[in-house]
């Protein structure tokens, strides 16, 4: 980056200074021009002014200051010149500047001399008896200034270059600064840039380093969790397997061992189950298997399918509501209803109830299911829908839960780039309400 700014100073520096080489140099060439034309104008006027005898005295002092005098007749033939022998001057009737005097009055042109470095600027003017005055003199070439000019120019070149390189790198150190603080302290007191410019790169540089190790965080907890999780089920399997195969317990503790084994393998399978499924979520998007589905015949269905486990706990279950169709994938939406409302029958008290209401709010299908259960202390009520978290670790694990549905829940909504939100009272029950 460096590199590439010192490179680019440089070069705009280097543009301007030929720019306005160039610029200035077409200015003073054609303030030149112009003044050596008026000087030419005056020159002839005071020589014309004089009379023909007043040339001789005029001669030496003409080529003291390098203007050449010609005298031409009506027909062209050269009658005195201070520069050249007259006799080997040809007509010069064919001279524009010569030729422009005898039909206006006054004529001027300019022609490039042999070297091809300097320009002859010639004025002729009409005398009073019939002949024709013309005077010349030699300026510099457009070239010829340029050339000139270079050494100064080149000179002024090498100053600016070293100019360049030492405000680049300053610039560009205190450009870079704030990212190099940044890049030193990520985590700590928030980095204001020298440019305001780079306040919103420098926000999102550190937005993303958050957002990276929070889901470092994440990532390592739920290894721990899953870890301890699976740990449990198996050290039991395992103990109790144990015990049998040293035929340490009767035969009929072996088919209680038997029975905690086939609980514990159960809890084994849905917390693998619920793993894969958290992780296929996580993982997944949009998809062209979305289609319109209806949520209250969704739960309709799943309200069905539980009212069994709910009555184990004589719990009442009731759905109210109408038609809402959402896009959606059913099978997404039927693990939503489900967690939700099997909570809702794991956390409640013998003899609760559970509603379930489904309706349209606005462009919104709204989804609410409410439980008579043991509530949500105010200090869990932003960790539920996080992975393995549970209120009460132990009633969770009696009851079958394996600390993943509301996260489950979580994620299916934010793939419907839905709301959730959550009202709860300990001891009178919880509320969850899901807006898609």
């Amino acid at each position: 980056m460096k590199q590439k700014i010192n490179i680019r100073l440089v070069a705009i520096s280097l543009l301007a200074i030929l720019t306005t080489m160039i610029g200035i140099t077409y200015v003073y060439y054609g303030l030149l021009r112009e003044q050596v034309r008026k000087d030419l104008k005056i020159e002839a006027r005071l020589l014309a002014d004089a009379g023909i005898a007043g040339l001789l005295e005029h001669e030496v002092a003409a080529d003291d200051e390098g203007i050449r005098i010609t005298w031409i007749d009506a027909q062209g033939k050269v009658l005195f010149d201070n520069d050249a022998e007259t006799e080997g001057l040809g007509n010069h009737l064919d001279r524009p500047e010569v030729h422009d005097a005898f039909e206006k009055g006054s004529g001027e042109s300019m022609r490039e001399s042999d070297t091809k470095n300097m320009k002859t600027f010639y004025y002729a003017v009409r005398l009073e008896d019939g002949t024709v005055l013309r005077v010349a003199t030699q300026a510099r070439s457009l070239v010829n200034v340029f050339a000139s000019a270079f050494p100064v120019v080149f000179a002024t070149i090498l100053v600016i270059i070293g100019l360049c390189v030492f405000i680049s790198h300053l610039l560009t150190r205190q450009l870079l600064l704030p990212l190099q603080e940044l890049a030193d302290d990520l985590d700590g007191v928030p980095v204001k840039s020298v440019y305001k410019e780079l306040d919103p790169f420098v926000d999102r540089i550190r937005e993303q380093h958050e957002n990276i190790l929070a889901a470092a965080r994440s990532r390592q907890d739920f290894t721990a969790n899953v870890s301890h999780e699976l740990k449990t089920p198996i050290t039991a399997i395992s103990g109790y397997a144990e015990l049998i195969e040293n035929r340490m317990v009767d035969e009929k503790t072996q088919l209680k061992f038997a029975g905690d084994i086939r609980k514990n393998a159960d809890r084994l399978l849905m917390l693998i189950n619920d793993i894969i499924r958290l992780s296929e979520l996580e993982h997944a998007g949009r998809t062209p298997e979305f289609a319109r589905v209806d949520l209250y015949d969704v739960a309709a269905e799943r309200i069905e399918m539980l009212q069994p486990s709910a009555a184990q706990k004589s719990i009442r279950m009731k759905l109210e509501g109408t038609v809402c169709e959402v896009t959606s994938n059913r099978g997404m939406l039927t693990e939503l209803v489900d967690n939700l409302v099997q909570n809702a029958i794991r956390y409640n008290v013998p003899g609760g109830s559970v509603e379930v209401s489904v309706k349209k709010d606005g462009n919104h299908s709204v989804l609410t299911v409410k439980d008579t259960g043991i509530g949500i202390p105010e200090a869990d009520r932003e960790r539920v829908f996080e992975r393995f978290y549970r209120v009460d670790k132990s009633r969770s694990r009696e009851t079958g839960g394996t600390g993943l549905g509301l996260a489950i829940v979580k994620h299916i909504v934010e793939l419907h780039d839905g709301e959730i939100s959550l009202k709860s009272e300990v001891g009178k029950g919880t509320e969850i309400t899901i807006k898609l």
